[in-house]
């Protein structure tokens, strides 16, 4: 899984020498949390974002006049407020290594840059939470389980025998290894919806035969209507 794949390439820049009032504004109008600051090339220079500018910004016990408030957040530009340098990707790099730089630097976006560090996109936690609930199978109605497996040449498609023979129709597939446990690995399975009966006795030959660790069978209500 690739950032490219992911990334919103429609990114909204501002320039070095903006004012925070005119970076709140875009902020505001598009309904975004941050902004890459470039140069008049598109190279990225900084980034700043909405906490930022409200850290910035007059307290609203301030007991500036409209005039002066005003003529203060025109004043500051963002280059005095902006992070310089900020943590980038490529459009080429895996989505497990932004999902890790985010983590790593406690920040909920990164701007995407291509060899000459020109802006080219973003990939934000929401994009993450996306990659996330596709490739678990979770938009769809199912049922997930969770099983510990040997390492062993075979383990894993003894399991899948194991569903093909009771009509199990498998969505989604995710193993996990830990390095303090290297005999075994973690194997997540999301399985279509099956009738009661027929999940029950999978249910209960699975944890007869392997380590099931958890069954769950999950169906989210629905999504609401865009208004």
């Amino acid at each position: 899984m690739l950032v490219e794949n992911w990334m919103t390439t429609k990114v909204h820049t501002v320039a070095a020498d903006a004012t925070l009032m005119e970076a709140s504004k875009t902020l505001k109008d598009y309904a975004i949390r941050r902004l890459p600051v470039v140069d008049s090339h598109g190279r990225l220079l900084g980034i700043v974002t909405d906490r930022d500018i409200k850290e910035a910004s007059p307290s609203r016990a301030t007991t500036l006049d409209i005039h002066e408030l005003y003529y203060l957040l025109s004043a500051i530009s963002l280059q005095d407020i902006m992070t310089p340098s900020p943590v980038t990707v490529r459009a080429r790099d895996t989505v497990g290594r932004a999902a890790i730089l985010m983590r790593r630097h406690t920040i909920e976006g990164l701007p995407v840059v291509d060899d000459d560090n020109t802006v080219v996109g973003i990939i934000t936690e929401s994009d993450i939470f996306d990659v996330l609930t596709t490739i678990t199978g979770a938009r769809q109605p199912g049922i997930q389980f969770g099983v510990t497996l040997p390492t062993t040449t075979g383990s894993l498609q003894a399991v899948l025998d194991l569903l093909r023979e009771h009509g199990a129709r498998v969505t989604s597939l995710l193993t996990a290894a830990d390095p303090a446990t290297p005999e075994t690995r973690q194997v997540y399975i999301r399985i279509a919806l099956l009738p009661l009966k027929e999940q029950t006795v999978l249910r209960e030959t699975l944890a007869r035969r392997t380590a099931l660790s958890f069954w769950v069978e999950d169906d989210l209500p629905p999504a609401p209507k865009e208004p």
